[in-house]
Order: structure tokens, then C-alpha cells, then sequence
């Protein structure tokens, strides 16, 4: 098994906790030496990695340079040691993957487990969040792969495959508009609606929609969080918007009514898998990729 150099985990466990106290706790060894640790770094590098601030420290230029490089470097030790031991005829390792919250309830983990059939040596990390938290995670080297809503295009992003994605409206199945094939968004001004906050991509498409229709909605709830608005329509039968993936899996138990709405600019967006480009990945994240291909393919009309 590979492990890395000491003082790489030293420096990215400090980073990322930010404290040097907490990075001691996490990586259970004495403050005072971890300090030790960094200073002697810093001497030999003849520059200050961290700004000491009243409560923590911060990485200063010099240190992001080398944390990110350091990071960098580790994921492609990683995918060498992958790739040694696809030669000794194994699948093994961890796949970090960044999802959408949308995908992460039903797609993501039935994907993983019809996976790990095959593959039972492969281990995951997951993450989840809104796209723009993904992409910095992805580019950061802290997922290898994104499962991501209408990223913007980016020469550091290499698209793998994508699937057409229409925002829904979700409701009961004894709201009145839910014998509906089809609506618009304008159909929902009349009834209490629940939105996600202005992190979510839905929500920025839906506001600006809004706003150029001048049109506005009975807001009975904003969350940040696609479980809350769904359990908030069902208790409560108040419309929430969803992307239709993100709602298959209450419409196979009866639980909730998914419409898609025609509006235009509701209805073209895309479910995008990607890594960064120009990274060196590991043969499991490879393998899982060709898996997660494939079942997008699957869904595509």
C-alpha cells in the first residue's frame, strides 16, 4: 500500500483544518511537534508556508503553491500505484466522486453497489453539494470525477458524457396540476411553492426566468437541501422544482407527481460527468467511469 511522505500529510492535514492544534488532534500527534514540524519546512524552504492568525493559521501564497502541487503529486502516485496493480491483474483502490445532490440518493449509490459486485476491492468517496462547491473540489484534486448540473465550460474541464436534464416540477398526486403531462412555470404562480437557495443551479435558472417574465411565486420555504424540499411537498403539498433525475426515485414508490416544464431555458439543461483535464487517474476511477458511462447511456431517450 502506498503512503505518503510525512511531512505531505502534516501539510495538508494543517490546510485543511486550518489549525494546527486541530490537525494535531486529527492526526494524533502532539501540537508542539507538528509546530516544530512546520517551522523546520518553512526554514528550509526559506519562506513562510502558513500566516499565523489569531485563531488558526492560513496557507500563504507560497504555501497554496506547494500544497496544490504537493496534492497533485499524490494523485499521480496514486494512479501509479493503480496501474501496478492492474498488472498484477487487480482492480483495487478508492474512487473519489463529486455528485450532485440530485444523483446521490438513487443513481450514485445503486451505480456503486451494482459496481462493487465486480469489483468488492474498490472503496468510494463520495461528496455532495451544489456545482460550483464540486468543481473547486474537483480542480483542488480532492474528487476525481464529477456528476455535476450545467458546469460552465472550462479548458480544465474534460467532459466524459452528459445527459439532457428538464427541471420538474414536484408535487403530490393530489395536487390540482398533477394529472399534467407537461407545464409551464408560469402555471405555478397560483399555488405555494418551496425553492432551493440561491445555491442551487435550479434556483438561479428559475430567477432568472422570473425576472425576465416579471413573474413571481408563492415562496412558502427556501432550503438548502433537495431532501428538505422534498419531504416539505410532501407534507405539505407545495410545489418544489427538481432536475427529473433527482425525482425518479419518489416516482417509482407513488409518493410524489414529477412534471417536466417546457419553459425553454428550464428545459435544456444537462447532467455532466467530467475530470479534470490532463489528470492522471487511478485504474478503479477508470473502471467506475466506464460503469457510470455506460449507465447514463442507458437513460438517455
Amino acid at each position: 500500500m502506498f503512503h505518503p511522505p510525512r511531512s505531505y500529510v502534516y501539510l495538508d492535514t494543517v490546510a485543511r483544518a486550518g489549525s494546527i492544534r486541530k490537525a494535531a488532534e486529527i492526526l494524533h500527534v502532539a501540537s508542539t511537534a507538528l509546530n516544530r514540524k512546520i517551522l523546520e519546512l518553512e526554514a528550509e524552504l526559506g519562506t513562510p508556508l502558513f500566516e499565523r492568525l489569531p485563531r488558526g493559521v492560513r496557507l500563504t501564497a507560497a504555501g497554496e503553491v506547494l500544497v496544490n502541487t504537493m496534492r497533485r503529486g499524490l494523485s499521480d502516485l496514486r494512479s501509479a500505484v493503480s496501474q501496478i496493480e492492474q498488472l498484477r491483474g487487480m482492480v483495487r483502490g478508492t474512487v473519489r466522486i463529486g455528485c450532485a445532490e440530485s444523483v446521490s440518493t438513487d443513481l450514485v449509490p445503486s451505480a456503486i453497489a451494482l459496481y462493487q459486485q465486480n469489483h468488492p476491492g474498490v472503496q468510494f468517496r463520495v461528496l455532495a453539494g451544489v456545482t460550483g462547491q464540486l468543481l473547486a473540489a474537483l480542480m483542488a484534486d480532492e474528487v476525481e470525477l464529477v456528476l455535476v448540473h450545467d458546469p460552465e465550460p472550462s479548458d480544465d474541464l474534460r467532459v466524459i458524457a452528459s445527459l439532457d436534464q428538464p427541471l420538474c416540477a414536484m408535487m403530490r398526486p393530489d395536487h390540482p396540476l398533477a394529472g399534467r403531462q407537461k407545464i409551464r412555470l408560469a402555471d405555478c404562480q397560483k399555488y405555494t411553492v418551496a425553492l432551493g437557495d440561491h445555491s442551487f443551479g435550479s434556483r438561479r435558472l428559475l430567477d432568472v426566468l422570473m425576472a425576465r417574465s416579471r413573474m413571481s411565486l408563492k415562496v412558502a420555504l427556501e432550503a438548502s437541501t433537495v431532501q428538505m424540499l422534498k419531504e416539505f411537498t410532501s407534507q405539505t403539498g407545495a410545489i418544489s422544482f427538481q432536475f427529473q433525475i433527482g425525482t425518479e426515485q419518489e416516482v417509482r414508490k407513488g409518493e410524489l407527481v414529477s412534471i417536466p416544464l417546457t419553459d425553454r431555458s428550464l428545459s435544456a439543461s444537462q447532467l455532466v460527468l467530467a475530470v479534470r483535464d490532463g489528470r492522471a487517474l487511478p485504474v478503479a476511477t477508470l473502471s467506475f467511469i466506464q460503469a457510470l458511462v455506460a449507465r447514463l447511456a442507458a437513460l438517455n431517450p
